[in-house]
Order: structure tokens, then C-alpha cells, then sequence
């Protein structure tokens, strides 16, 4: 049985492993070895997760199984994105939502994704936007079920290598 819960400190280890695992299934095949990994070293450490779990700006779910996390979506109650200016709306910012590869298709996306759209109505946002690989075009499907659509392309690095990316939005009121 899958259940749902906020992480806390002692699970920084876990969800940095989580991180790591689940962008390695989606997209180690797309870098250099060394891009990859000065990507993991800077953003998918013990210490970026502890930061996220502590940042009162950011909220956290993961998905466990037997005690095992095999999901997590991270929101920013700020977006970070200097691509898409607010133009005096607020902004919130769907950061991360992985999902293990054999847990695809069963249902943990589609509750992540309600938790994030109710989690960040307390911030009474304008707009909720996220970035999404151009070639993701699985993921970009799901992201439009949800209501969300392209508004400006952008990009994102993992090491000196620069991926085509779409900004997606969501209005949220």
C-alpha cells in the first residue's frame, strides 16, 4: 500500500537518493558522465535535500511503499524562474515530481499533483508554473491533463550541458 507523508530532517539522506534515482532513470542517457555527475553533487545531495525539507518557502510530499520512498513532488511557494516575469502576479512553482519507473502508471503523479494544487492555494497564486523537458513529451501530456500549457521556452543546466526546455502554466484562479 502506498502512503503519503511531508519528509523531515532525517529523511534528507533518503530523498537526495530518491532524486538522484529517479532523474538517472529519466535522463542519464541524455548527458556525459561528467555533467551528470556535477549535477548530483551540487543539487541532488543529502544537503540540497535537507535545505528544501528546512526552506519555509518549499513544501514536500513523498510517496512510500513498505517503507520505501518511491515518489516525491517538491513546490516553491516562489517561482524561481527569471524566463517568465511575473508582471505583478504571484507565482508558485511546481520544482520537482518523480515518480520511480515501476511505479509509473499507477496513480502516484496524479496524486502528487492534486496534493501541489491544493498544497499551494494557501499562497493564493495568480499562476503556477514549471519547466518541462522539450523531448518530455509524456510528461508534458500529463502536465496539459492538469491544466497547465507552454507559455515560453527556456532552458536547464545539469553540468555545462544546456537541455531545450518548455515553461508550462497553469492559471490558478
Amino acid at each position: 500500500m502506498i502512503s503519503y507523508r511531508a519528509p523531515g530532517p532525517e529523511d534528507a539522506e533518503a530523498l537526495a537518493c530518491l532524486a538522484r534515482e529517479t532523474f538517472h532513470e529519466t535522463f542519464a542517457h541524455l548527458y556525459d558522465p561528467v555533467n551528470l555527475n556535477a549535477f548530483y553533487d551540487t543539487h541532488k545531495t543529502p544537503e540540497a535535500a535537507a535545505q528544501a525539507i528546512a526552506d519555509p518557502k518549499v513544501r514536500i510530499l513523498v510517496a512510500e511503499e513498505d517503507g520505501a520512498m518511491i515518489a516525491y513532488c517538491k513546490i516553491g511557494l516562489e517561482a524561481s524562474f527569471v524566463d517568465y516575469p511575473a508582471q505583478g502576479k504571484k507565482l508558485v512553482e511546481l520544482k520537482e515530481l518523480y515518480v520511480r519507473s515501476s511505479h509509473q502508471g499507477g496513480g502516484v503523479s496524479k496524486h502528487l499533483m492534486a496534493w501541489a494544487l491544493d498544497v499551494v492555494q494557501d499562497a493564493h497564486p495568480d499562476e503556477m508554473i514549471l519547466s518541462v523537458w522539450s523531448e518530455n513529451h509524456k510528461a508534458q501530456a500529463f502536465y496539459r491533463k492538469h491544466g497547465f500549457d507552454w507559455v515560453v521556452d527556456t532552458h536547464f543546466m545539469v553540468g555545462n550541458h544546456r537541455d531545450d526546455e518548455f515553461l508550462f502554466m497553469k492559471p490558478m484562479k
